[in-house]
């Protein structure tokens, strides 16, 4: 398993060169749109490297699936990493040439992309573990001010298009990670910036039970984004469509 790893670490490294050399090839001003070629699969090599075959993501560690992610949180996300609102090295480097209508073409490559989910992780959890996770995911905790993740994320955490993605079908460290960038502001986004706001009220523990219990749920409708929200959002977000709720922040 180790020399399985290094000789990934060391191939995601290859093609995260490549990948930048194509980039590093843009003139600089290619921040305006531009002709791109149709074919994607050279185009996505660096992606694929560490996401997993058609960016459906791999069962040994802590990189994200990006198949099938609503497209606009996808192109955000690349915006947040080429101009410095998500801390990641790498990516940061792959992208920090590429204009914006490439990206915007990436991200609608793998938003397109219909491939089936695995199965969870057996990961026995504690009862005490595996309640607060489902309370604070499907509930929330009011007296802490916390909204349950599906107000915002969809009724089967499967996300709702075109800008907030599914919780569901992500690896534990994954998701402990992400809560913690926020919590460090190693990870913003667009002010307002709801999710900092929930990950600064949640405790490790919570952290720690929301992330287990996401992670061991199987993903319902083939993981396909609900169309629009429920219900008003609990909060004013920024980068999210549709209405929201303007109110003042506590």
């Amino acid at each position: 398993m180790l020399f399985f790893r290094c000789w990934r670490a060391f191939w995601c490294a290859v093609c995260l060169l490549f990948g930048a050399s194509i980039a590093k090839a843009q003139p600089v001003q290619a921040r305006n749109p531009v002709t791109v070629d149709a074919g994607m699969s050279s185009r996505v090599l660096a992606c694929t490297a560490c996401h997993g075959p058609e960016g459906r993501a791999t069962p040994y560690g802590y990189y994200p699936r990006i198949a099938g992610k609503p497209a606009g949180y996808l192109y955000h996300q690349l915006l947040n990493f080429r101009d410095g609102r998500r801390s990641y090295p790498q990516m940061t480097y792959l992208l920090e040439h590429l204009p914006d209508a490439y990206l915007r073409e990436m991200a609608e490559h793998f938003a397109s992309l219909d491939v089936p989910y695995v199965p969870p992780p057996a990961l026995p959890l504690p009862p005490a573990v595996e309640e607060r996770g489902r309370r604070l995911v499907l509930e929330g905790d009011g007296a802490r001010g916390i909204p349950a993740c599906v107000q915002c994320h969809g009724a089967s955490m499967t996300g709702v298009a075109p800008s907030v993605p599914g919780l569901l079908g992500l690896p534990r460290d994954y998701l402990n990670s992400q809560l913690g960038a926020w919590q460090t502001a190693q990870r913003r986004g667009t002010a307002p910036d709801c999710m900092a706001r929930v990950a600064k009220r949640l405790t490790p523990d919570d952290v720690s039970a929301v992330s287990a219990w996401l992670a061991t749920r199987p993903v319902p409708q083939g993981g396909k984004p609900a169309r629009a929200f429920a219900g008003p959002l609990p909060w004013a977000c920024g980068g999210v469509g549709g209405a929201i709720v303007q109110e003042a922040q506590q």
